[in-house]
Formats: C-alpha cells, structure tokens, sequence
C-alpha cells in the first residue's frame, strides 16, 4: 500500500484529523457517490466538497492538483491527500464496516486499479450523465458539505 501524497503544511478549511472528499459537483456518477457516502457514513466522519465550489478549488490549489481538470475524485485529512483509487479506498476505509471487504481490491496492482478508474473517469459524462451546475446539497445533509456554489 503506497504512503498518502503529502504537503508540507495540514490542508485549509478543515480541522485537524478530519477528512473530506472533493467530488465533480455536476457529474451524476459523482453526486451519486456524495449521496451514497452521506447515506452510509452515519457517524458523519467524512465531509464533502464540489470541485467547482470555492473551497474546492481552495483545496485543489493547497494539493497542486488542476483547478480545472476534474477526473479524478480526491481525499484530503490534514497534510495528506490521495487520488484515483487510492482515494476510493481511503474512502471505503472511513465507511462501516459491512463495506471494508471492498478493501480487498486494493490488493490489485495500482496500475490495474487507476487504468479501471481513469476508464469510468474520463468516459463518466458519456456513460452517466453530467448536472448544468453544481447540484447544490439538500437542508438536511448541508452540514456535511463544506460548501457547494451555484
């Protein structure tokens, strides 16, 4: 299992151990994905984040990652962040768990896992569909996100 990427200094707008997922905020595969987070992470320990939101791209910068490149879904907790597949396991790691047997796929060699993920990435507005705009969070889940615009 490679090591996290890291920055020198802990990422801004979040506090300290907590983790966000910053997610393609018109992308209907990537909604899905925040809709299926917030359903089954019940104890609330990951926050979301658009891409296209302020704090999104707040983020992307801190990781020197493109500001307007969004194929790739990243996780951030303090000074790490991760990409690709490694951040969908991240992921699944945070999730309860009934859902960590999805963790055994980790095992696949990188190469094989990113070349899945960039497929479903890169075609993911052809093969889902893709919002107008930012789908902006429903009243009762706006405190998991960090903010979506408009």
């Amino acid at each position: 299992m490679p090591p996290p990427l890291t920055r020198p200094t802990r990422a801004p707008l979040l506090e300290p151990s907590e983790t966000v997922v910053l997610f393609d905020g018109v992308c209907k595969l990537c909604n899905g994905w925040a809709r299926f987070l917030i359903r089954h992470d019940r104890s609330e320990r990951i926050r979301l984040a658009a891409v296209q939101s302020p704090e999104g791209q707040a983020l992307l910068d801190w990781a020197g990652l493109p500001l307007d490149e969004f194929d790739t879904m990243a996780v951030i907790r303090d000074n790490h962040y991760w990409v690709r597949s490694d951040a969908f396991f991240e992921v699944v790691a945070e999730l309860p768990r009934r859902w960590r047997p999805l963790r055994l796929l980790r095992h696949c060699p990188r190469s094989l896992r990113d070349w899945a993920y960039d497929g479903i990435a890169k075609n993911r507005y052809r093969l889902f569909g893709k919002h107008d705009r930012c789908v902006l969070p429903t009243p009762d889940h706006e405190r998991r996100f960090l903010k979506c615009s408009p």
